[in-house]
């Protein structure tokens, strides 16, 4: 075994980039879970519930409008005319540019329109508005789409790891300094927004800078004209894609709206609490799809089945395997851990934080499949699937959560995620099957 992981050229890899990015994206949501500690114990329950609500309204805005075109440009890439043309890929990095900085205009005008319109429902105030306004600067700097793409088409997965832990060092620094300083929840918000918008600046820069090491030209200086021509399917994809991240977006982020809307800013932000720590690990999927994507389009376009689907299977297990690792240990050592870093007035978390994570496991077993179905060119399944989870969703938070409180949310999310995770792995199981299949027929002798 130790000879054949040696010489593995397909898994071993991988999985060293995913170690890169769950180091640094590790590191980053334990800063990430301190700065929340600081927000939360300067503040109070009630200001802290301010605080979640403003982020949530921003995240949700700009999720519902951002069409990850990493992925349709990650797909386009991978096609050997573009491949092989810098000018081309030039022109495809335009192409995702302008619709990365079309959704960040867009989403930062819902921000501000969100705030005013959802106040009174969630429970937020007309002197709270302001604070909207302010987070709604980073939204439109927000420009991560083309960037992703580029990094991850070069490899530099390890740049994508550890860029976002200058901005979330800078956000811990200022954050202290306001908990020393007892300031109050305007400077919060302003912290959140600096930190975000610098982060998304560099990354930006490093973006165009590793499109640069490809020698491929700056996607500011490319030919506008046409891209749609050039480039057909591209924006239907990228539609699809939307319309998939969006729904995953109304389920992750609009449930804290939901539970601030029945059960106040208060249970609003013991919840927005639970998912700051489960992030740490819903971000394990986020991860391996990040490595895993580019490599599974280029096998399934070189009909490299059995390879494509021994790669998704042996990362679900490795899944697996962490998943309910972290499980367990929050499950033995969570309720303490809260009291201890929050206190004990934010002790209402742990239930909030044990069956958040049990979604959260059966998310990361799907994100492989996920990637998996966009290799295959299925996004429209994606798409479906994405459809009927969320409906079972909201069926079952809007049941649970007036009955159980904010606990019912995450109800909704354990739905939402096992119905997700059974039908991508069926799908994608049953398809890449068949076409392994006819390829086995096609090479036998005297097969045409």
């Amino acid at each position: 075994m130790r000879r054949r992981w040696a010489k593995s050229e397909v898994l071993r890899p991988r999985l060293y980039s995913i170690a890169h990015l769950l180091s640094g994206s590790g590191a980053n949501a334990v800063i990430m879970a301190v700065s929340t500690m600081i927000a939360a114990r300067a503040l109070g329950p009630g200001a802290y519930g301010i605080l979640a609500l403003v982020l949530t309204i921003g995240r949700l805005s700009e999720r519902l409008l951002r069409f990850e075109s990493w992925q349709p440009l990650i797909k386009f890439a991978a096609q050997p005319e573009v491949e092989r043309d810098p000018a081309r890929m030039s022109e495809l990095m335009l192409y995702g540019l302008l619709l990365d900085i079309g959704s960040a205009l867009m989403s930062t005008a819902l921000t501000i329109a969100a705030g005013y319109l959802l106040g009174p429902v969630i429970h937020l105030s007309a002197n709270d508005m302001p604070l909207v306004a302010i987070y709604a600067v980073a939204i439109a700097l927000n420009i991560r789409g083309m960037p992703t793409a580029a990094l991850r088409l070069n490899g530099q997965f390890r740049t994508i790891a550890y860029v976002q832990l200058l901005a979330s060092l800078l956000r811990l620094g200022f954050a202290t300094l306001a908990l020393i300083f007892k300031l109050d929840l305007l400077a919060f918000v302003i912290i959140w927004t600096i930190a975000q918008a610098i982060d998304s600046t560099i990354f930006f820069v490093l973006g165009l800078r590793s499109l640069h090491q490809k020698n491929v030209p700056s996607p500011l200086r490319a030919n506008v004209r046409g891209l749609g021509t050039k480039f057909p399917g591209f924006m239907g994809f990228a539609w699809s894609t939307n319309l998939s991240s969006t729904l995953r977006t109304l389920t992750q982020e609009a449930d804290t709206l939901l539970v601030s809307a029945f059960a106040g800013s208060n249970a609003a932000g013991f919840y927005h609490i639970a998912k700051r720590i489960a992030k740490v690990a819903q971000q394990v999927g986020s991860m391996v799809q990040a490595v895993l994507y580019p490599d599974m389009a280029k096998m399934w376009a070189r009909a490299q089945f059995e390879a494509f689907r021994k790669m998704v299977g042996r990362v679900q297990l490795a899944l697996a395997t962490v998943g309910l690792t972290i499980l367990g240990t929050v499950w033995l050592f969570g309720d303490f851990l809260i009291s201890f870093a929050f206190g004990d007035d934010f002790a209402d978390a742990y239930p909030l934080l044990l069956t958040q994570l049990l979604a959260v496991v059966l998310i990361m077993h799907a994100a492989p499949s996920r990637s998996a179905l966009l290799a295959m060119n299925k996004p429209r399944f994606v798409l479906v699937t994405a459809l009927i989870s969320t409906g079972l969703f909201f069926a079952v938070t809007l049941l649970a959560v007036p009955r159980f409180g904010a606990i019912g949310a995450n109800f909704g999310h354990i739905a939402f995620a096992a119905f997700t995770a059974v039908a991508m792995d069926f799908a994608w199981w049953r398809g890449s099957r068949a076409a392994s299949l006819v390829q086995n027929d096609a090479a036998l002798p005297g097969k045409l």
